[in-house]
């Protein structure tokens, strides 16, 4: 089982952006040293929680400070831009970390409607129904400055995405339920599924991928991972406390109340209302906590159920040093190989 890690840079309360990013650059480079075998960043915009707004510049530091893990986007929200940029953007990315770069796409807008006009480069957005397209013109520039060449009646043809070279990044199509499914599975991308945003529906999900696969030139087969919120501690009562940081983010994220994640303390000391606290329990259901062997028994539970060869983690605690020590924990109990 492949272990792996997405960091969307949470920002703490009495923290700054500036701090989430450099705890980003510090947890990658120890989880290239635990075993990890890829680590990906988000995009958010206007967020007071989450400092990642350009994982194609995080990615390019990210892979500078790391030698052997891939590195790449968990995912660019294509629907806000041009194939051609996101393509240049990470054939760039490829020369610079040759075999090393994945990139995930999404059609969410990572962001709330207003801040999604403003990421408008032109009079109007992407239809939502023009993300297929987009993705398939974007593995097609890729494809192209890879050496296989659009058809000779294609109208971009003799346009490459620069700098060409021998290798491409690794595309995957990310998604939370049945549409990212069915794009991943008609288009022959490998297919990573968002359990710890949609848990429900997600079995049906992955079995529509691995129905409806198409091979394609960058993955002949199947291919399934698991994006699932995990926290290891050397207690479950440890867990459980650090846990509620995110639990109540996430709580008031749903009501419409944004923050940056509280500290235990004050997410323990939070009076929930009775709409909260159904709320907090569906929150709950989406994430494994506990001791290493018992999140690990979890998350290999889940993969198994979903037919998934690989598990993309996300944690997130209020201090740095307890995120750290579960994605230790965990490569501990997963027996990863140190580097």
């Amino acid at each position: 089982m492949r272990l792996s890690v997405l960091d969307q840079s949470p920002i703490r309360k009495d923290g700054t952006p500036a701090d989430a990013v450099a705890e980003t650059i510090a947890l990658a480079k120890a989880c290239e040293a635990l075993g990890y075998h890829r680590y990906w960043v988000a995009e958010h915009h206007s967020s007071t929680a989450f400092a990642g707004s350009c994982p194609e510049i995080l990615i390019a530091r990210l892979a500078a400070e790391t030698t052997a893990m891939r590195i790449g986007s968990g995912g660019v929200m294509l629907s806000h831009y041009s194939p051609f940029k996101i393509a240049e953007q990470f054939r760039m990315l490829e020369i610079l970390a040759p075999g090393r770069i994945d990139l995930g796409v999404g059609r969410a807008p990572g962001s709330d409607e207003r801040t999604s006009r403003a990421l408008q480069a032109g009079p109007q957005a992407w239809s939502i129904d023009a993300f297929p397209s987009q993705v398939m013109l974007l593995r097609q520039f890729l494809d192209d400055a890879a050496g296989m060449s659009f058809p000779d009646d294609h109208p971009y043809r003799g346009i490459h995405a620069m700098p060409c070279g021998p290798g491409r990044p690794e595309m995957w199509m990310l998604g939370s339920g049945i549409h990212g499914a069915v794009y991943a599975a008609e288009l022959g991308l490998p297919f990573s599924h968002a359990h710890f945003i949609n848990p429900d529906g997600s079995e049906e999900a992955c079995a529509a991928y691995r129905q409806r696969f198409r091979p394609s030139s960058g993955c002949t087969r199947p291919l399934i991972s698991m994006g699932v919120a995990a926290l290891a501690a050397q207690t479950n009562e440890e867990a459980r406390r650090l846990s509620a940081s995110r639990n109540l983010w996430v709580v008031r994220l749903l009501t419409g109340r944004p923050i940056a994640f509280p500290s235990p303390d004050e997410a323990l000391a939070h009076e929930f209302t009775e709409q909260e606290q159904r709320l907090l329990h569906s929150v709950e259901t989406r994430s494994t906590v506990g001791t290493p062997q018992i999140v690990r028994a979890k998350l290999l539970d889940i993969a198994q159920r979903h037919g998934a060869e690989e598990l993309v983690v996300v944690t997130i605690t209020y201090d740095f040093a307890s995120r750290l020590k579960s994605y230790e924990l965990l490569a501990e109990a997963f027996a990863l190989q140190k580097r």
